[in-house]
């Protein structure tokens, strides 16, 4: 296929990504009530001419099917999601919805993927194979809109040789993207703890069971799951972000309150460490007096890039926008939902660059500042589209 000519395609359809961008940024709704997103992608199918389906209730499925005979498939995805975040940008796309923002990239990658299926639309009298897309709701929540998918079916009729996604990083400067091959962000479980003992007063601690002494011993306790019992080549993180002991100076309360997250990429070393966890919080809990509530939700696998279709993508993004503009990524232990995909079909999560430190575009995700460099969709849009075409083998 000729790169040149998406290059084309990509430039001349850069103002209509941004429009659509940013109107998505402006409407940002949260995971599992993407109604008016989902229409909106719904009537940019409609306009490209493509039949969909709906799936996961918010979530569409679409096929482009090139002209040329081959019964090659590859998925394209995109989450369509946003967070609980309220905007601190004063720019003219500011989200609309107070309290709900676009803040991990969701609008630049529901965007991206319109214009990469207007680009293959353009195509596909040119190319062999079937290209899938997936728009994909509920990323950020769990049990995760890609669960849902994969349950009634996405990666089913036609059946995906391979997944692709992409996902924004403000540590790359944009027009750059990066690839890790092999495993490359971790699970995720929350934890949810209450430490129960017998309040009182503080000046009289041996009429009580003090469960905020016992929580100490347990959260020091516990971080030996990790020092001690995990193998340290393994990355692991336990924390926690939430303790509540809602007593006074003087008042030494009943109970106290935990929340934490835990984080691998060993699913046999997660299984093991659940149990560890929760057998030793209750067993300090009980040797004090007290007892505990361990309460674990388990949430997304590991993500992990398979080996050679990773290399072959990364080598396609190579020739497309020059050695020069693709990275080498680090592990990461913030987690995706796209690890289902990873999971169980031939899958690779790269990552498009949008920074520009010119222009103060350096926040990080998840934060009220977050914002993304346009230009970055001169890259998003033609790439995936050249990934794509190269998988299938034009």
């Amino acid at each position: 296929m000729n790169k040149e000519k998406i290059q084309e395609l990509s430039s001349s359809i850069f103002n209509e990504v941004v429009a659509n961008r940013r109107h998505l940024h402006s409407h940002p709704e949260l995971s599992f009530n993407e109604v008016e997103t989902s229409a909106y992608v719904a009537k940019k199918l409609d306009e490209l001419g493509l039949e969909y389906h709906r799936m996961a209730e918010n979530g569409l499925v679409a096929l482009i099917k090139g002209s040329k005979p081959s019964d090659k498939v590859i998925a394209l995805r995109a989450d369509m999601d946003a967070l609980p975040i309220t905007e601190a940008n004063d720019v003219s796309y500011k989200s609309q919805n107070t309290g709900v923002m676009h803040a991990c990239g969701h609008d630049a990658h529901t965007s991206s993927l319109l214009g990469t299926a207007k680009i293959l639309t353009e195509l596909k009298n040119q190319f062999a194979g079937t290209v899938k897309l997936i728009f994909q709701p509920a990323e950020e929540k769990l049990p995760g809109g890609a669960s849902l998918m994969i349950k009634e079916g996405v990666l089913e009729n036609p059946k995906p040789q391979a997944v692709l996604g992409q996902h924004v990083m403000p540590l790359i400067d944009a027009g750059k993207v990066g690839f890790r091959a092999g495993k490359y962000m971790a699970s995720t479980d929350e934890l949810y703890v209450t430490v129960k003992g017998k309040g009182g007063h503080g000046a009289q601690p041996q009429q009580n069971i003090d469960p905020v002494i016992i929580t100490a011993h347990i959260l020091t306790a516990l971080q030996t799951i990790i020092s001690r019992y995990n193998d340290p080549k393994s990355p692991s993180v336990l924390s926690f972000g939430k303790v509540i002991a809602n007593g006074a100076t003087n008042v030494i309360p009943d109970e106290v309150y935990l929340e934490g997250t835990f984080r691998t990429m060993d699913e046999a070393w997660r299984n093991d460490a659940h149990k560890k966890m929760k057998k030793m919080a209750e067993g300090i809990a009980e040797s004090m007096g007290g007892s505990c509530d361990f309460n674990i939700m388990r949430g997304y696998p590991f993500l992990i890039n398979e080996e050679k279709l990773t290399a072959a993508t990364r080598a396609h993004a190579e020739d497309y926008l020059g050695k020069e503009n693709v990275l080498d990524l680090d592990i990461w232990m913030a987690a995706e939902d796209f690890a289902y995909y990873s999971q169980v079909a031939d899958s690779c999560f790269y990552r498009l660059g949008t920074r520009n430190e010119s222009r103060g575009i350096t926040s990080s995700v998840h934060t009220p500042t977050f914002d993304v460099e346009e230009d970055a969709f001169k890259v998003s849009t033609g790439l995936m589209a050249y990934l794509a075409l190269k998988q299938l083998g034009n």
